[in-house]
């Protein structure tokens, strides 16, 4: 978010258990881990601007409905339902297509401004004044509680994807990331 710059490394090769091709949301009675599938699986030996989504699965109708039935009572998901659904009805081909499109659309909706920059020339190692979060398997901040559908049931839940907190919490997502 405070960045001024935000670059995309596709040259880098496919990592598995990263949040590459999958988001955390809550449910009922935990949280659930959606998936994008992959052709050849999790078992890529491919640069990232290589990696194809396998879309005989319907995984974006799969991904949409489980999103309205979690967030369907959450106080903002009214106003992101229109503009978000679009992005379950866009095909796409490439992993990163998906993930750029998903990071448009989060910037988009929280009025952010950095530039958003891709790369197809992978770098070991990037100068000491970069922020490499390129193997960050799961979050290390301690993330500011809010609003959740399901905390009175299940306790607040960490790392949930940002659809969570702005189906919570609306533009005061923000605040909350900032805060």
């Amino acid at each position: 978010m405070n960045a001024n710059i935000v670059v995309l490394d596709a040259g880098e090769h496919f990592e598995k258990m990263t949040y590459r091709n999958r988001y955390r949301i809550s449910g009922a009675n935990n949280s659930i881990l959606l998936s994008v599938p992959l052709i050849n699986g999790r078992n890529q030996h491919v640069q990232m601007k290589d990696v194809r989504i396998h879309n005989e699965e319907a995984w974006q109708t799969r991904h949409w409905r489980t999103l309205v039935s979690v967030y369907n009572r959450a106080p903002y998901f009214e106003h992101y339902q229109d503009s978000l659904k679009t992005l379950f009805e866009t095909q796409f081909e490439y992993l990163v297509d998906v993930n750029l499109a998903a990071l448009q659309w989060v910037m988009q909706q929280m009025n952010l401004k950095f530039e958003i920059q891709q790369t197809d020339v992978y770098l070991k190692e990037y100068p000491a004044d970069v922020k490499d979060l390129r193997n960050k398997k799961k979050s290390t901040n301690v993330f500011p509680k809010y609003y959740q559908v399901f905390e009175d049931r299940i306790g607040f839940q960490p790392d949930l994807s940002i659809l969570d907190l702005l189906f919570s919490e609306g533009m005061g997502a923000l605040d909350k990331l900032t805060g």
